[in-house]
């Protein structure tokens, strides 16, 4: 699914969904500059492919009293693909992860966490995530803020790529 099998059309369409989820199929389809019937064909193929995989609002975490990030780095004993998937899934079922990425290197796992305050965050890394079967050990940092989080892909850098190529 890379971006050189989409048109121009399709790069713009998922661009301005990127940046606005819930505008409606005419606005979209104003904006890329197409009728608003071929507009939606193109948005269910586009998520028939897997390029669109869901809709979600961004929520201020703040707002509703998750005072604490935390970003956690988690060294396995081991690297079994049994245990790998494991962790994974047990970091699924763990409401404060936000996030979870499978990195090369000393760190075996880097994990997002957000809590309502630093107690909760300690009873969950002492209770849940160190006695978890197959963590080494864990190494924490507490986000002071957060200076950008930018959901998606830079379209930019790729529309500049493809005129290069072209």
């Amino acid at each position: 699914m890379a971006g050189h099998k989409l048109d121009e059309t399709d790069r713009h369409i998922l661009a301005e969904l990127q940046a606005d989820g819930r505008m409606t199929n005419v606005e979209l389809a104003s904006r890329v500059g197409i009728s608003a019937p071929p507009c939606l064909r193109r948005v269910r193929t586009l998520e028939e492919q897997g390029f669109i995989t869901g809709y979600h609002a961004d929520i201020d975490a703040r707002a509703l009293g998750f005072e604490v990030s935390v970003f956690a780095m988690v060294r396995l004993n081991s690297q079994a693909e049994a245990d790998l998937s494991a962790f994974e899934d047990r970091c699924r079922a763990w409401p404060l992860v936000r996030e979870c990425h499978m990195l090369n290197g000393e760190i075996d796992f880097i994990l997002k966490c957000v809590s309502p305050d630093l107690s909760t965050f300690q009873n969950f890394l002492t209770g849940e995530l160190l006695t978890a079967p197959n963590v080494a050990n864990v190494k924490t940092s507490l986000v002071i803020r957060n200076a950008k989080d930018e959901p998606g892909v830079p379209f930019d850098v790729l529309e500049d790529r493809l005129a290069r190529n072209a």
